[in-house]
């Protein structure tokens, strides 16, 4: 027997504004390090000037503010540029976040035989199954106009709903590694 397999990999689909805004965060953590670096000269020649004073304090929180906020736009901006990896492997599937085509974050793998209910998210069950009590919802999708799938299924005694963005290859593989009945038309 062959094996199945399928990977597929989820973009936005309007990228224009995605990359204004990685542009834009490139462009302003350079500006605030560079502002951070003047706080710190500043700060170099408030001391020996005044000492320990009002100003050196001033000085000092601009230095940590202007410097923290460079550091955090520098170390998350990848996360701008962030696309979903969905991989079907003989009933299994392996989800995970690519950021910026560099870094790669499992989120998980689940066993399609495991799943309780799945169907698109435009049919009648998905709001079913969303409004039971305690479902904890995860969203693994990009594009909200998008053809959604969801699986709804229990682990740790916890209901929980995820909500991806296959092709409609991936869902007919994925149909066919469902237990029996699983899959929601209504």
């Amino acid at each position: 027997m062959m094996d199945q397999f399928m990977e597929e990999v989820v973009t936005k689909r309007n990228k224009g504004m995605q990359t204004a805004t990685y542009i834009f965060a490139n462009l302003l953590w350079i500006f605030l390090a560079f502002y951070a670096l003047l706080c710190f000269s500043a700060l170099s020649r408030v001391i020996s000037e005044a000492g320990f004073g009002a100003d050196f304090f001033i000085v000092l929180a601009q230095l940590l503010v202007f410097g923290g906020a460079a550091l955090g736009i520098f170390l998350y901006k990848d996360r701008i540029k962030m696309e979903y990896e969905y991989t079907l492997t003989n009933h299994q599937l392996d989800f995970a976040q690519v950021y910026n085509n560099k870094k790669r974050k499992s989120l998980g793998t689940m066993n399609l035989r495991n799943v309780e209910a799945c169907g698109l998210v435009a049919s009648g069950s998905f709001n079913r199954y969303l409004n039971m009590e305690g479902v904890k919802r995860t969203n693994w999708f990009l594009n909200r106009d998008a053809n959604l799938l969801y699986f709804y299924y229990q682990k740790d005694g916890q209901k929980r709903m995820i909500i991806i963005e296959p092709s409609e290859e991936m869902i007919a593989m994925i149909k066919k590694g469902l237990a029996q009945g699983a899959w929601q038309n209504n």
